[in-house]
């Protein structure tokens, strides 16, 4: 874990549900992109040291399906997140860093269906500043993609005049609203 220039981060910030999404897009039928996103997250960003460490979890049953229930309960499935016996998407970073122009990349471990893989995401953050109704705000969105076979997730089916139904590789899209812990001690 490390931080490259000035760390505008100190104490520990955690995304705020209402203003912060956890989402993904894959490719259905080769032409459009199915979105999701889970409702149920948590994420928090913390300094430690010179460090910072960006842990979060996501549970796989608040998955947004919009289709027929029958739908869901493949995605819940062992064809795909098997979310009996795997509850929750987890990450952990291994290094933040962050420049002055307020580029990030992340990298770390994602942990899906009990299977860890390393992961890196590039995006944008916003530096600490005094929120509306008090308290410091900050922001940070990364995008990055993994290619769901890395996590068991190989269900597939052709498509009738060939190719595949769903694309091997998920996009991903974190959009964190930051505040600090507990009214500026962050802890």
């Amino acid at each position: 874990m490390s931080t490259v220039a000035a760390r505008p981060f100190a104490g520990t910030y955690r995304a705020e549900p209402v203003h912060s999404s956890f989402a993904f897009a894959v490719r259905h039928s080769g032409l459009n992109r199915y979105r999701g996103s889970f409702s149920e997250a948590r994420a928090a960003l913390r300094a430690d040291g010179e460090d910072l460490l960006l842990e979060g979890s996501a549970s796989v049953s608040s998955i947004s399906i919009v289709e027929p229930p029958q739908f869901r309960a493949h995605v819940l499935s062992p064809d795909f997140f098997d979310a009996a016996r795997h509850p929750e998407v987890i990450f952990c970073s291994t290094e933040v860093r962050l420049d002055g122009d307020g580029c990030a990349e992340v990298d770390g471990e994602l942990t899906i269906r009990g299977i860890t893989r390393p992961l890196s995401a590039t995006g944008r953050y916003a530096e600490p500043r005094p929120g509306p109704l008090g308290g410091d705000i900050a922001g940070l969105e990364l995008q990055t993609s993994f290619d769901r076979r890395d996590f068991g997730m190989d269900w597939q089916m052709e498509m009738p005049g060939g190719g595949d139904i769903l694309a091997w590789d998920v996009e991903l899209t974190i959009d964190l609203r930051l505040e600090l812990a507990n009214g500026g001690t962050g802890e």
